[in-house]
């Protein structure tokens, strides 16, 4: 089941941190759980990087994006403010209340509290964003039809998704440079996570790591194609997903 939720306060580690980022120029350790990989952190300031400091993948993405622009997931806002500093009109929207406090008051001129997949939110944009690996929120596989029909309902003719994702296929990598995947299992690109920062702990979610092939199978059965635009350098790519006229 896709996840329609926002959170609230009290479960919003992320926005937590970013928040105190925002007051304070610095944070605490926001930590990573997964039921697959060792604890991880994320390093807070890399939340409001400039556009100068962003992967090439983001920069490019940012420069493609045209006419009307939504920035799903927009965490502390800075592709949406770099957005804007080109004279770009964009709206954002992130399901985190403290990030789109944040958001507001470091100037982000379109925001709200929304989750990308509630049945209400219904509105039209030439350009989808959705990147720092974009296609997390889709959770898992069998999302992909839910995924492609709301991109249906909010993309005008002609617009398109712009996304990014990793290849998580070189961590079952062998020595011998063959990798080896349970196929029987679930796609392996299926992670759940938790984050805690300081004593605010979130529940578990979904997150989908999609490797490229995949997404151009899911693309075309939903009347989408897919182009890779470009590959980072550790198994990440930007995607361009267009609707099929």
């Amino acid at each position: 089941m896709i996840n329609t939720a926002l959170l609230p306060a009290d479960k919003d580690p992320m926005g937590a941190a970013i928040a105190d980022y925002f007051k304070r120029h610095k944070a605490d350790r926001l930590r990573v759980f997964s039921s697959q990989f060792d604890e991880d952190e994320i390093p807070v300031e890399e939340l409001f990087r400039t556009e100068k400091q962003m992967p090439l993948l983001e920069r490019t993405a940012l420069q493609m994006a045209t006419g009307r622009i939504l920035d799903v997931g927009a965490g502390s806002g800075c592709h949406s403010l770099a957005l804007q500093e080109a004279g770009k009109e964009v709206h954002a929207i992130d399901i985190s209340p403290l990030s789109v406090e944040v958001m507001k008051q470091r100037g982000v001129r379109s925001v709200s509290q929304t989750n990308l997949f509630n049945e209400h939110f219904a509105d039209e944009y030439d350009t989808i964003l959705m990147l720092m690996n974009g296609s997390g929120i889709i959770g898992k596989l069998e999302n992909l039809l839910d995924f492609f029909r709301k991109m249906k309902l909010l993309l005008r003719p002609g617009g398109c998704v712009l996304m990014d994702s990793s290849n998580l296929s070189y961590l079952f990598e062998e020595e011998d440079g063959s990798i080896v995947i349970d196929l029987a299992g679930d796609y392996y690109g299926e992670v759940d996570f938790q984050m805690q920062y300081k004593n605010v702990k979130g529940d578990s979610f979904d997150w989908l790591y999609i490797d490229f092939q995949t997404l151009s199978l899911y693309a075309a059965e939903n009347g989408f194609t897919a182009e890779l635009v470009k590959e980072g350098t550790h198994y990440d790519y930007l995607a361009k997903l267009s609707r099929q006229a």
